[in-house]
């Protein structure tokens, strides 16, 4: 119902004949209303542009305490729940516990179905062990709940904290994915340490998650899982192999071979073809007398045990081994609940600042959403830079004046005070979508000065005086103004009251503008022909300083 509100607007507005009427009522009641403010404004030009000023520097400056973040999360209608257990953990004991995951989160009222699966493939692009285990769990509807999304998010979690040492972390399918796409990790902020030394860099690690811990807002905090398991190490002895005409990589691919395999030969079976990889035996892999005694083809025919090429011995060493920038890192990561990403993680970094000491060669970098928003903001005002400039470029090319395109550009700052303040009465947050919605904004409110002051002009070069032809401009363009404005504003009030699924992403758009069009438009027929007759006199004033003396 409401799409139609403009084109009522438009038809009670209309300044043609209404029903055998010269104008509609609506009308005439509007002018009526509008003639007595501006009235006021221009007899007190001095305290309405201090009012107005002062307005405008107060929201420029009130953007400092907005919170920020990538994007608004959306109601996606179904909760993606990450549990990782202690790496080495078996297939059967992990099955195991994704089953007790499943009926636990089963009793939650809202909880439709789940549906679980343990490790993914060696060769997918997110491979992961058998200790890792992912559950999508489907809930009713939105109206259908008793619980909001952060509260049902937050039950998750505690019946998930039912189960220690569960690494856990709770989101949903396209949040996870973004998170992924944007730092490698399916969370919302993203922590690197990077360094050389496995040692120093799980401290590291584990002192800057426990000043995280103390941020207000982290959540499903983890670090990632490396422990230390056993491993045979390989280390070729090069003078060994270069007697029997072996380089360490001809040992090397021997010893890969082995416990890797390697592709003989491809069998064919009609239609069908298969590789026969050739690779040792089980037992012999797990066997260390049988590793030393491995018989190595030498380049002369002979064979030779491979004891007599490498040095092989029992150790210690890390489960996984993470590189990113041609340097060895490990990740912190957490989600956000209760505020913005933007405020957490620049507590975070002064926090990690002040508390953690990093060794020379060590450093740390923050990444996720942050990182993306931070980018996007940055493109983002450029690309407004760009906005305003062809703005008043264009303005300039048309009118000829660049005292009148500044005048018409005046009407940006009005704009931007509700779009400001739409965005405190909605949170406080800044996203890509509010930002968006401030440059849509731009070219809306640019054009309400231009219907007012284009056509102040023409009554000026009538012969009408600044006062005169400012006040009957006014008065003839209030109901386009207004027109136009409602036109734009109703246009998006369904977007900005919806709340279906994927609302979440557009309704900061539509309130910025909403709330942009309405200080626009007030500030437009208010404080623009104050503006404009001051104008007018300085420009008067000046033409009549700079005119030559003629001769009597």
């Amino acid at each position: 119902a409401l799409t139609v509100v403009p084109a009522l607007c438009s038809l009670f507005l209309t300044k043609e004949k209404w029903l055998g009427k010269k104008e509609s009522p609506l009308a005439a009641l509007t002018r009526r209303a509008y003639a007595p403010l501006l009235g006021a404004a221009l007899r007190h030009r001095g305290p309405v542009l201090a009012v107005a000023g002062t307005v405008v520097i107060v929201s420029l400056v009130s953007v400092r305490y907005l919170g920020s973040e990538f994007m608004p999360v959306m109601d996606e209608g179904t909760v993606t729940v990450v549990g990782i257990l202690p790496p080495g953990t078996s297939l059967q004991e992990s099955v195991r516990l994704e089953r007790r995951f499943e009926r636990v989160l089963l009793e939650i009222p809202e909880v439709v179905s789940v549906e679980g699966r343990t490790g993914r493939a060696e060769r997918d692009e997110d491979a992961q062990g058998v200790y890792y285990s992912e559950l999508i769990v489907n809930v009713v509807a939105v109206e259908e709940r008793s619980q909001s999304r952060e509260e049902l998010l937050s039950e998750v979690r505690d019946r998930m904290a039912a189960f220690p040492g569960v690494a856990v972390t709770v989101g949903q399918p396209i949040q996870h994915r973004l998170d992924h796409l944007l730092s490698g990790v399916n969370a919302q902020v993203a922590v690197k340490v990077f360094g050389e030394n496995l040692v120093e860099l799980r401290r590291l690690a584990d002192a800057v998650a426990a000043v995280m811990a103390q941020v207000p807002g982290v959540t499903d905090l983890q670090v990632e899982p490396q422990i230390n398991i056993p491993e045979i190490r390989v280390e070729v002895d090069r003078e060994s192999a270069a007697r029997y005409g072996m380089s360490a990589r001809d040992v090397s691919h021997v010893v890969q071979a082995a416990f890797n395999g390697e592709v003989a030969t491809r069998v064919i079976d009609g239609r069908r073809q298969y590789d026969m990889v050739l690779v040792l035996d089980d037992r012999a892999r797990e066997r260390f007398d049988d590793i030393q005694e491995l018989l190595v083809n030498t380049p002369t025919g002979g064979l030779v045990q491979l004891a007599s090429l490498a040095e092989i011995r029992r150790g210690m060493g890390a489960n996984t081994i993470n590189r990113e920038s041609v340097s060895r890192r490990i990740v912190i990561q957490s989600n956000v609940q209760g505020r913005d990403i933007g405020g957490f993680v620049t507590e975070v970094q002064q926090r990690v600042s002040d508390q953690v000491t990093f060794p020379d060669g060590y450093y740390v970098s923050f990444g996720g959403q942050f990182e993306s928003q931070q980018r996007a903001f940055r493109q983002l005002l450029l690309q407004s830079a760009f906005v305003i400039v062809g703005i008043f470029v264009l303005l300039y090319m048309s009118s000829g004046s660049g005292r009148e395109a500044l005048l018409i550009m005046l009407n940006l700052p009005f704009a931007v005070i509700g779009g400001i303040a739409a965005v405190f009465l909605s949170g406080g947050v800044l996203s890509v979508p509010s930002l968006v919605g401030f440059i849509l904004l731009f070219g809306i409110a640019v054009r309400n000065g231009i219907i007012l002051i284009s056509h102040a002009n023409t009554l000026r070069r009538q012969g009408l005086t600044s006062r005169q032809a400012i006040r009957q401009a006014a008065d003839e363009r209030v109901i386009p103004v207004l027109m136009t404005a409602l036109a734009a504003g109703l246009g998006m009030l369904p977007i900005a009251v919806s709340g279906g699924s994927g609302a979440e992403l557009l309704r900061p758009l539509a309130l910025v503008i909403l709330g942009g069009m309405a200080t626009s438009t007030a500030l437009t027929l208010l404080v623009l022909p104050v503006l404009y007759e001051v104008s007018e006199e300085a420009g008067g004033a000046a033409g009549s300083a700079s005119a030559p003396v003629q001769p009597a």
